[in-house]
């Protein structure tokens, strides 16, 4: 079975589209709310011929749900029959490999043939919750040590350290020592490894790992191109990719019109303006968002942030989307819909898919 990495646009679409969920938490609403919302997208992807669905690992946020990857994947494999599922991403320092290997080596198991390990250094939260998650206060050395992370995770997923190694008798289960057992069988997919990042290191180590590349444009859309081009120009060929692959994250709201586009994407905006001040919480309802007194530098920040979200109308999203991958040469565009109404998630999805022509089963 192919390992999942290049995707096939569908309808119009000039690359194959995908889907971020952060499983975001409105006000009023519950985390019950968030990961049946999720449910409720995954589905409607995998229905109008979206290529993936990816989760992202965040810690300590009251707006976000998706702290355990790995559980809602889980989750979702079970409602789900075809469309990728994966971590966009896993926080490799805040986990041991052979954890990583042993839970997305479940997940092949149980969704064979459709599952991504997407695979970030940053921590996913701040610096005392980090400390917390990897019981030290010595950070760096998780980002610092990545390499040598990823390759230790990458023999425990192929079963392959060897003879003398120290983990040479241990076995990430399930996984491939399954099938040299008397008698065992073992599916010949493992999940399918990619990179994240938001500056030039991943692009770079990506590239000369040859390995699939996701970039998080909705946050740090400045470095977009030059880490685009960082990784290309990095690319060795490997048994996993014989030409470069990216992707980047978007984030991208569509409504029946312009100005209620624009109500929605603001919720999100206010919720960042919160994050990045150390005042996280639920994500706000319109009405809070649109009442609110911005200061001048917020203003300036929310100004800044909305211009990086392709939001209006489903032809107007379409046309940004458009000129967004051919501005970034991009393989495949990853959409995120950060907004307090679960519905108006929903239907942003269901806008850009009929905007792009996708199936409608």
């Amino acid at each position: 079975m192919s390992n999942g990495i290049h995707g096939t646009a569908q309808g119009t679409a000039p690359v194959p589209l995908s889907v971020l969920d952060l499983a975001t938490v409105g006000a009023g609403r519950t985390a019950s709310d968030a990961l049946h919302t999720g449910v409720r997208i995954a589905q409607l992807a995998e229905r109008r011929g979206f290529h993936r669905y990816w989760v992202a690992e965040h810690h300590s946020m009251p707006g976000v749900a998706s702290s355990s990857p790995a559980v809602i994947l889980a989750h979702l494999a079970a409602h789900t029959d075809r469309v990728r599922l994966g971590s966009g991403g896993v926080m490799l320092p805040n986990h041991a490999p052979l954890v990583i290997a042993e839970q997305f080596g479940t997940l092949e198991a149980l969704a064979p043939g459709r599952v991504d390990l997407g695979l970030g250094r940053a921590p996913g939260t701040d610096g005392g919750t980090a400390a917390a998650l990897r019981r030290t206060d010595r950070l760096n050395e998780g980002a610092d040590d990545f390499p040598e992370q990823l390759a230790e995770l990458t023999r425990f997923l192929d079963d392959d350290f060897p003879d003398g190694h120290r983990y040479s008798r241990i076995h990430a289960v399930p996984g491939p020592v399954q099938a040299t057992s008397p008698g065992g069988v073992q599916s010949a997919d493992r999940p399918s490894v990619w990179l994240l990042g938001s500056s030039g290191f991943s692009a770079r180590l990506a590239g000369m790992l040859g390995l699939p590349f996701a970039f998080a444009h909705h946050f740090s859309a400045q470095n977009t191109v030059p880490a685009l081009d960082l990784y290309r120009e990095s690319f060795r060929p490997s048994e996993v990719l014989a030409e470069p692959y990216a992707l980047i994250g978007v984030s991208a709201l569509a409504a029946d019109d312009e100005r209620e586009a624009r109500r929605q994407v603001l919720t999100g905006a206010l919720s960042m303006v919160r994050l990045r001040t150390g005042r996280p919480g639920l994500i706000p309802t319109p009405e809070e968002a649109a009442s609110y007194d911005f200061s001048p530098m917020e203003r300036e920040f929310v100004d800044s942030w909305l211009s990086n979200v392709v939001h209006g109308t489903a032809d107007e999203v379409r046309s940004g989307l458009d000129g967004l991958q051919k501005r970034t040469g991009a393989d495949e565009l990853m959409l995120t819909a950060n907004a307090h109404s679960d519905d108006a998630r929903v239907r942003s999805y269901e806008l850009i898919a009929d905007a792009y022509g996708l199936p409608t089963a």
